[in-house]
């Protein structure tokens, strides 16, 4: 098992950028997870021209994102990459009750150089090729968690942990792969489509239920709310989906 210097010298370049600035201090702040960074800056820009609210957002690791929220960050609402810690801060008071929305269901796959490896699998992992595999760290991000139960389940954890490197989030992974410090990654379907990498999806019948919530201090609840109808919209769920997530809703 790798935790690599690099990845922590990543994670310091990422996160200095992953809140984007915006001068207006009356923007409505969104908390959100890594697997949504190009999803919701698309989203965020459609919801300013149809309300004229500014959207800000700091994208990051779920449980990270979580334990801000605990530690008074103000946000303004919160959209996780798994329901769970909604529930937890829900139960904690931290949510405002009756907030909490299943917004989409998030996939995971493989990403690789095809000119590296002209085909892949969960199976290949296990190739003296590979060297370095690299998921986001299970403890805080919920598509390392779910890389590892999938690698667990596949029977294919105890011969690849080894080469197993941690990054901070998801989309750190990601990062990781396209740098070449790591032959291979578990990322989510949503950020790989803007990689130049090949993307290969894992069938699962356990996506991961994305939910948000009005975070219970916001001073902005009715701009939230706004938002969050316009993520749970026709027009929101469509633009979900172009990015490679699955809606919780039958879509008509």
């Amino acid at each position: 098992m790798y935790l690599i210097g690099f990845v922590g010298l990543l994670g310091i370049i990422l996160c200095t950028g992953c809140a984007e600035d915006q001068p207006d201090e009356q923007a409505l702040t969104v908390a959100a997870a890594s697997d949504l960074y190009h999803v919701f800056s698309e989203l965020g820009e459609a919801f300013t021209e149809e309300t004229g609210i500014q959207v800000r957002f700091t994208f990051g690791a779920t449980g990270q994102l979580t334990q801000q929220i605990r530690h008074g960050a103000p946000f303004d609402l919160f959209a996780a990459a798994d329901e769970t810690y909604i529930d937890q801060l829900l139960e904690a008071g931290f949510i405002e009750t009756g907030s909490k929305e299943v917004y989409a269901l998030g996939q995971i796959g493989l990403i690789f150089a095809e000119d590296q490896f002209p085909e892949m699998s969960v199976e290949r992992l296990v190739s003296p090729h590979i060297e370095r595999i690299v998921i986001a760290n299970p403890e805080h991000a919920p598509y390392g968690r779910k890389a590892k139960e999938i690698l667990q389940e596949l029977g294919v954890w105890d011969h690849v942990q080894e080469k197993i490197v941690y990054a901070d989030s998801v989309r750190q992974a990601l990062q990781v792969v396209e740098t070449g410090n790591a032959e291979v990654g578990l990322v989510a379907a949503a950020i790989a489509q803007h990689s130049p990498l090949s993307f290969e999806l894992i069938e699962t019948d356990e996506p991961l239920v994305q939910a948000l919530g009005i975070v219970k201090a916001s001073k902005r609840k009715e701009e939230a709310r706004l938002f969050s109808d316009f993520i749970l919209s026709p027009k929101g769920q469509e633009m979900l989906i172009n990015y490679g997530f699955k809606s919780p809703r039958p879509q008509h």
